[in-house]
């Protein structure tokens, strides 16, 4: 991609931001130690949409100039001259609209890089964002992902990292999962504040309210939204037991959330949006669900099953998180994780599929949340009588409509 050449930072932000924002922030935040780091111009492919309404000229620009030069001031090594920051968009994110800032230092030839992030439209819906920004700030602490160098009213600055967002395909690399693997049993491992209460069901159970509030009933009765209560109870009582590992989840492990360093082959986990407390099972389930999925294809609603991990592929994934621990597995500790893995990939149909039904109705982007919704829910009804066989509460294998079938 190229770099948009010396034009004033208004104008280029005014032109590609495309988003309205207002004027009554009070205050901003700067927050910087060390140095700033880069790397490519290539962001995530979340699930989100960007806002898309008019923009106000002047209301933004200049408030983020303002924070912008404080950033500058803390920097201490940049130039002075706004009109001297380049400005890329960074394409392929949609919970966020994302820039890359090319700022000149005083040093000649050499740049610093910052990440400018808007948030999204529709996102107050899913998680608070304070929360998520104390969420940040605490990985920031841990030394996990970008560091928080400012803030304003509808985003903030952050530090630009010296890596690469993972591919569709490179979720398959061994080597590549066997690194994902071990950082997300790091990550299960960060000590976080607030209680180790699991989130999971009680999310559900909130989406599953706003969801039928918005639907239409013909909606209601297709995605067997009045049922859907009752699968959310029954799931937390089959899935729950008293030796659960719970560990801070990511929740949200697709491959545009991961983010590789070529040079020394570590990995960086960022947007922690639907991060919290959960069983680290249902983490690792959501990783393999999301593994049918390439938000970069010309479908990006499409979700291809055929892709979900085989069972080599998943033992392999669940022995490297084990074993990162530094000690190796018995093979029934693997087994028992395995089954507990693929029983809350039920857990992720729902809570996915309640998503992408609220998403259809809050975001305008050009993707087909309510389609992605019904493959969501039909894996549910397809996969839910094998994995709970053994429950009393299994269904027959055709629900409204939906015809189901096994791998």
């Amino acid at each position: 991609m190229d770099c948009i050449p010396s034009l004033s930072l208004s104008w280029t932000l005014s032109l590609f931001f495309g988003v309205s924002f207002s004027t009554s922030l009070t205050t901003s935040s700067v927050f910087l130690e060390g140095k700033t780091f880069c790397h490519n111009n290539k962001l995530s492919a979340t699930k989100m949409v960007m806002k898309t309404s008019g923009f106000i000229e002047g209301s933004f620009p200049d408030e983020l100039e303002r924070v912008l030069r404080s950033v500058g001031s803390e920097l201490g090594d940049v130039v002075d001259d706004m009109e001297a920051l380049q400005v890329v968009p960074l394409k392929g994110a949609m919970t966020n609209e994302v820039f890359r800032i090319i700022w000149p230092t005083k040093c000649g030839n050499l740049n610093r890089n910052i990440l400018v992030r808007i948030y999204g439209e529709g996102v107050d819906a899913f998680f608070n964002r304070d929360d998520e920004i104390k969420t940040f700030e605490c990985m920031s602490k841990h030394g996990q992902g970008p560091r928080l160098l400012g803030r304003f009213a509808d985003g903030r600055i952050e530090e630009f990292i010296h890596a690469r967002t993972l591919s569709a395909a490179d979720l398959r690399d061994h080597e590549i999962s066997a690194l994902v693997a071990a950082k997300m049993r790091e990550f299960h491992d960060l000590e976080m504040p607030g209680p180790r209460t699991i989130l999971l069901w009680n999310r559900m159970r909130e989406w599953l309210v706003q969801a039928k509030s918005m639907c239409s009933a013909k909606d209601v009765k297709e995605f067997c939204l009045d049922s859907l209560e009752n699968e959310i109870n029954m799931l937390e009582k089959e899935l729950s037991h008293d030796h659960l590992d719970i560990g801070f989840c990511h929740n949200d492990l697709q491959y545009g959330n991961i983010m590789l360093d070529e040079e020394t082959r570590s990995i960086t986990l960022i947007d922690y949006e639907y991060a919290s407390f959960n069983p680290v099972a249902y983490d690792i389930a959501n990783h393999f669900c999301e593994m049918v999925a390439n938000y970069h294809s010309e479908t990006p609603h499409i979700l291809d099953y055929i892709k979900y991990p085989e069972l080599e592929e998943r033992h392999r994934f669940v022995n490297a998180y084990l074993s990162s621990a530094g000690k190796q597995p018995g093979e029934d500790e693997v087994e028992l994780l395995l089954q507990e893995v693929e029983k809350y990939t039920l857990a992720s149909h729902l809570f996915w599929g309640l998503w992408g039904i609220i998403s259809g109705h809050v975001n305008k982007i050009d993707f087909d949340y309510m389609e992605y919704a019904r493959q969501r829910f039909q894996q549910y009804w397809m996969r839910k009588k094998k994995l709970l066989e053994s429950s009393d509460n299994a269904l027959n294998n055709h629900v409204n409509g939906y015809v189901v079938y096994d791998r």
